[in-house]
């Protein structure tokens, strides 16, 4: 932390952000930009679910479009708050109490945006129930070799735990907002939902078990999910499509496009909330682009690896399926995604390009739109397989388009939110990792 603060001045600061009678204009502002764009969204799904699939842009051979595209960008985004979390808390580092509450926070409104995509992207909605694995009046099962079925306990899993998670470590907090409430209603609420916190040393011995027991239980979350998600991608006969890198492959990239995230919503934080400098600094950032860099490394060994093995395979067709990655008609796609995920992340070498603001907030933004072209260019696969005769050409329509927009105007909403009524740093994490707490601190 820099300028040295005391207990008190960290619960001053932190919670004076979220006890603010004024609501200052930049978020009015946000908030009059991403509400709508949120209405919108539900707009387009509405309209999606009583037209039907044909409105996308998918076809045969593409069946896929932006909607598995934008389901697995969504759940990559989300993994850093849990890795921030649940790793960094079994591995000791205090450095990730200053940003592992907003960071958790982001990976439950990324799940949310990505848990939408599987829900409309079904086709016939009003069966989605066929899922869930519950017995009907037919008798009729779900499929339980689908990948989407897969999908629905992992992710559904994830986000439970994710939030246990967060709102474990929230609860003293929640206690602090309602000691220091100045009117009833806020003194209620924040009582309810601290669930009777007196920080007794009982508290906080049974607190400190449960938060390590969920950390434990997330850590091979991050690690399944994922590998899980990119299943969808691994299982069938279609060069390109049936290959065992893509679990750990999609992990490295889902940490990889997760802390660049964190990294563009720390930096705007900073921004706009200046009280966080002290907190959120540029160690942390430098810390966060380090990260990115060895992801970064462990992505681009994979693209080459792909390659390596179309060539060491001798098969012509999966040959011919990444010579068309590289220089067929979506070449375009596939070169922004080797510029923004393999080039990019190199200048996180130089000490001078990790420790510039303006450089991190513009790489990071760049990784997360390589990352999605990731996922666009292995969808696009489909594009062309076994049969020329059945060749396309993939073109998102303004439905695609909309519903991809809106799902940020549905994050940034929600995000808004958090910011104006919860700590968005983490009071009682940072205070036990201050000089003063330790028992010997005064040496």
């Amino acid at each position: 932390m820099l300028g040295n603060p005391g207990l008190h001045d960290v619960t001053e600061t932190i919670a004076g952000l979220a006890e603010r009678k004024e609501t200052p204009i930049w978020w009015w502002v946000a908030m009059g930009i991403s509400t709508p764009i949120a209405i919108m969204l539900l707009a387009v799904v509405g309209y999606l679910i009583w037209n039907g699939i044909g409105v996308w842009g998918v076809n045969n051979p593409v069946g896929w479009g932006w909607a598995i595209v934008n389901f697995v960008w969504w759940v990559g985004i989300g993994h850093a708050g849990t890795l921030i979390s649940a790793i960094l808390h079994l591995l000791r580092q205090k450095w990730r109490t200053s940003i592992n509450r907003f960071a958790e926070a982001m990976t439950l409104f990324a799940v949310m945006c990505a848990g939408l995509f599987p829900a409309i992207h079904v086709g016939r909605i009003w069966v989605i129930y066929y899922m869930f694995p519950l017995p009907n009046q037919m008798a009729m099962w779900p499929n339980w070799r689908s990948p989407l079925l897969w999908d629905m306990f992992a992710v559904g899993t994830y986000f439970t735990v994710s939030l246990l998670f967060w709102y474990t470590g929230l609860i003293p907090d929640l206690a602090t907002l309602r000691d220091r409430a100045k009117n009833l209603t806020r003194k209620k609420i924040f009582g309810a939902l601290s669930l009777g916190w007196r920080g007794g040393n009982r508290q906080w011995k049974h607190y400190e078990l449960a938060y390590l027991i969920l950390a434990g239980i997330s850590t091979p979350l991050v690690l399944s999910v994922h590998s899980v998600v990119s299943t969808d991608f691994a299982t069938s006969i279609l060069p390109g499509w049936h290959t065992t890198i893509f679990p750990p492959y999609f992990v490295a990239g889902a940490i990889f496009s997760g802390f660049a995230m964190v990294i563009t919503l720390a930096i705007l934080a900073r921004i706009v909330m200046p009280e966080t400098k002290n907190y959120i600094t540029m160690d942390h950032l430098e810390k966060m682009a380090k990260v990115i860099m060895v992801t970064g490394l462990m992505v681009g060994y994979a693209y080459s690896t792909e390659f390596f093995i179309a060539w060491y395979s001798a098969w012509e067709y999966e040959r011919f399926a990444f010579i068309n990655r590289a220089f067929g008609p979506f070449a375009w796609a596939y070169w922004i995604m080797i510029t923004c995920n393999v080039l990019t992340p190199q200048i996180f070498w130089f000490k001078k390009m990790r420790q510039s603001v303006v450089v991190l907030f513009i790489a990071s933004i760049f990784v997360n739109i390589g990352m999605w072209f990731e996922r666009f260019v292995i969808v696009m696969t489909l594009h062309r397989d076994y049969l020329p005769s059945s060749w396309g050409y993939y073109t998102p329509t303004w439905v695609d388009i909309a519903t991809y927009i809106g799902t940020f105007g549905l994050f940034f909403t929600l995000f808004l939110l958090f910011l104006r009524f919860v700590p968005i740093i983490a009071i009682a994490e940072v205070k036990a990792v201050l000089p003063h707490a330790q028992p010997h601190g005064h040496h």
